[in-house]
């Protein structure tokens, strides 16, 4: 169709341009007709290449836009990748300050803010419903010659070693605590004297059958225990207090023996 249109063209030229004719009354209109033509050609050319041009820009523009639209997609997945990250480093950091708050650094058992805090539950559970619930405190025997014979790093790996003998002998139930020093308590909840006897006589034998390596010497480890059920009308400290004397009556006894507190 191209190629009909380019010959018709092309002799239509010819004819002009031979001059025969020229004399024909229909030479003058022909003559306008074609420059009209070629006008009109020029002009849609013209018209062509701005639109190829617009349509060029327009594209390039389009891939622009989508480039840019993609780079901030990107940029926005990294943000949402540190954020992530970010609340997971911080979620991760409240959880190891909520451990440091409330369990002991040398031992990682509970530590005496822990252990006030579930006393004074247990007190509201046995005030609301009755629920027995007992204390027992334990004293590592002779644990001030442990140091001064072997040194505080010793001292401090006994008292690990005898942190992991407490936890590992206790009902899951139960919860021990670093008290202070060589000093720990034990919660035993729902439990009565008796009960609570039983398992802290448990806890008693595990630690004397503990031995530490120091250098070329064994060094045996004992503790004296004090227990008390928590009574009416008491508060978790004189509870504490109760077994803290039952606790001082094992040590005057001999140690490595349990006492368990008298109404």
């Amino acid at each position: 169709m191209k190629a009909s249109k380019e010959a018709l063209e092309v002799q239509i030229q010819a004819l002009l341009d031979s001059g025969e004719h020229d004399d024909s009354p229909l030479s003058a209109p022909l003559r306008e007709l074609w420059t009209a033509h070629q006008d009109l050609a020029r002009r849609i050319d013209r018209i062509s290449h701005i639109s190829d041009g617009f349509q060029s820009l327009a594209k390039q523009r389009e891939q622009s836009l989508t480039e840019r639209l993609n780079k901030q997609l990107r940029q926005l997945e990294k943000v949402a990748r540190i954020s992530d990250r970010y609340q997971n480093m911080m979620r991760d950091l409240n959880e190891a300050l909520r451990e440091a708050s409330t369990h002991d650094a040398l031992t990682g058992l509970a530590n005496r803010r822990l252990l006030v805090e579930k006393l004074k539950k247990e007190v509201e559970r046995f005030v609301r419903y009755q629920r027995p619930f007992s204390i027992a405190m334990l004293d590592v025997d002779h644990f001030k010659n442990i140091n001064d014979r072997y040194g505080h790093e010793v001292g401090d790996g006994a008292l690990i070693e005898i942190a992991r003998v407490l936890d590992a002998e206790i009902r899951e139930n139960d919860l021990c605590g670093r008290w202070g020093g060589e000093e720990f308590l034990i919660l035993l909840p729902e439990t009565g004297d008796q009960a609570a006897t039983l398992v802290m006589e448990r806890v008693r034998n595990a630690v004397e059958r503990l031995t530490i390596r120091v250098q070329d010497e064994s060094v045996c480890m004992t503790v004296s225990i004090g227990v008390a059920e928590h009574r009416q009308e008491s508060s978790y400290s004189d509870t504490i207090s109760r077994a803290d004397h039952a606790l001082l009556v094992a040590k005057r006894g001999g140690r490595n023996q349990l006492s368990t507190a008298s109404d």
